[in-house]
C-alpha cells in the first residue's frame, strides 16, 4: 500500500530552466565569460550547483572554481525564483495526497528549496525535504531517497518517485523505489504522466479514495 510520495523539484514541481540558466549565466557574465551552450544549459538544470558550476567553467583556467564561489556565495537565487513557473496542477495535487500520504522532496537543490517553497507557501505540505546540501552525497546517489524512507520507515514498494530526469531514473532505480516519470517519454519508469492529476488515476493510488 502507498505510503509515501517523494517529489523531485525542477522540471516536476516547477519549470525551472529559465531560471537556472539566468542564474548561471550571471556568474559566466560577472567573469566577462560567454553564455552557456545548450548542452550546459541541459546540464546544470539536473545537476547540484557544485558540479554544475564545475561544468561550466571547465575550460577556464581563470576565474578559479574558489573564486566563482567565493562569488556565487554573495550572489543570492532570490532575485531568480520570479522566474519559476509552478505546475499548474501542483497545489491541488498536494491538497489532495497531503490528507492520505506523507509528502517529501529529494532535490538537487542546496539552499535555494526551501526559500522556494516558502515563496510559494508550499513549505507545509512536506514532512521532509533533502537537498544536496544536506544528503551525504546529491543525485543520483541514493542517499538522500534513503534518508526519506528511514524517516518514515517506509519500504520502497510502499513509496513512488516523482521525477524527470535520468539522474531521477537512476535516483529511483537504486533505491528500488518506482519512477512516476513527469512529462518525460525517454525514461524507463513504472508510470508515465503529463500532469499532476493523472497520478491520481496510477494503480497505486486506485485503493484510496480521493
Amino acid at each position: 500500500m502507498l505510503k509515501l510520495i517523494v517529489f523531485d523539484c525542477d522540471g516536476v514541481m516547477f519549470d525551472s530552466k529559465k531560471a537556472n540558466c539566468m542564474y548561471y549565466n550571471h556568474l559566466l557574465a560577472h567573469f566577462g565569460l560567454v553564455l552557456m551552450s545548450e548542452s550546459e544549459e541541459d546540464y546544470v538544470h539536473m545537476n547540484n550547483v557544485a558540479d554544475s558550476v564545475q561544468h561550466i567553467f571547465r575550460h577556464y583556467t581563470l576565474p578559479t572554481l574558489d573564486e566563482v564561489h567565493a562569488f556565487r556565495q554573495l550572489c543570492e537565487y532570490t532575485p531568480f525564483l520570479k522566474y519559476m513557473a509552478i505546475e499548474a496542477d501542483l497545489v491541488e495535487f498536494l491538497e489532495i495526497t497531503s490528507k492520505y500520504y506523507h509528502l517529501a522532496i529529494s532535490t538537487n537543490r542546496t539552499n535555494t528549496m526551501i526559500p522556494l517553497l516558502r515563496s510559494y507557501n508550499l513549505e507545509d505540505y512536506f514532512g521532509k525535504v533533502v537537498t544536496a546540501a544536506t544528503a551525504r552525497r546529491p543525485k543520483p546517489a541514493p542517499d538522500g531517497l534513503h534518508e526519506i524512507l528511514t524517516h518514515y520507515n517506509c519500504e520502497p514498494e510502499e513509496t513512488i518517485f516523482i521525477g524527470d530526469s535520468v539522474l531521477d531514473e537512476e535516483h529511483a532505480k537504486s533505491c528500488k523505489v518506482p519512477l512516476v516519470a513527469f512529462k518525460s517519454p525517454h525514461l524507463q519508469a513504472a508510470y508515465h504522466v503529463n500532469n499532476f492529476l493523472e497520478i491520481l488515476n496510477l494503480p497505486p493510488f486506485r485503493s484510496t479514495k480521493h
